[in-house]
């Protein structure tokens, strides 16, 4: 019988309604004023139950922050997209619903994804944020990441510049 009522777990397909919720409101909370309003609403619109349910179809890598019988946060993992790196792992997102950040709940499903990886044998990780998300930088470099490449992501007719934070 488990008791803890937090703990990290591979996505069921009846977290879709929740993953969507999380999204939602990490999103506005993370990005509200830096990503153009419209392209945000956008974004989010997209990322809806129905496109979370594809998701968990497909069996996509992904970990969930359940809290008392609830998804409250995800990250989703893999082979690090940039082919140019000596880091082979990389975390694509990792989103916590507004309630659940500032308890050192993101910091467990960080690491518990870091290990994921390890399991996978990939070496070193990756995870991209973007330079004006404030909280998502302090966050990965409390954690030890390294920023190691810059770049940039267009929303609509705006660039706006993404930092790499890296692990060995």
């Amino acid at each position: 019988m488990e008791t803890d009522v937090v703990h990290i777990r591979p996505a069921r397909t009846k977290d879709a309604a929740a993953l969507a919720d999380v999204y939602a409101e990490a999103w506005r909370g993370a990005y509200r004023g830096i990503i153009p309003h419209l392209s945000l609403e956008r974004m989010i619109a997209r990322r809806g139950e129905a496109w979370w349910k594809c998701a968990l179809a497909e069996r996509r890598p992904l970990l969930v922050l359940d809290f008392d019988g609830a998804a409250s946060g995800y990250a989703t993992y893999g082979r690090c997209r940039s082919g140019r790196t000596p880091f082979q792992g990389e975390i694509f997102e990792l989103y916590l619903h507004p309630v659940y950040q500032g308890l050192g709940l993101g910091e467990k499903l960080f690491e518990r994804t870091r290990q994921r990886l390890f399991d996978l044998r990939l070496k070193g990780l990756m995870v991209w944020a973007l330079a004006d998300n404030d909280s998502a930088c302090s966050f990965y470099l409390s954690l030890g990441g390294k920023p190691i490449a810059e770049g940039a992501e267009r929303f609509g007719d705006v660039s706006l510049r993404k930092v790499a934070f890296a692990w060995s």
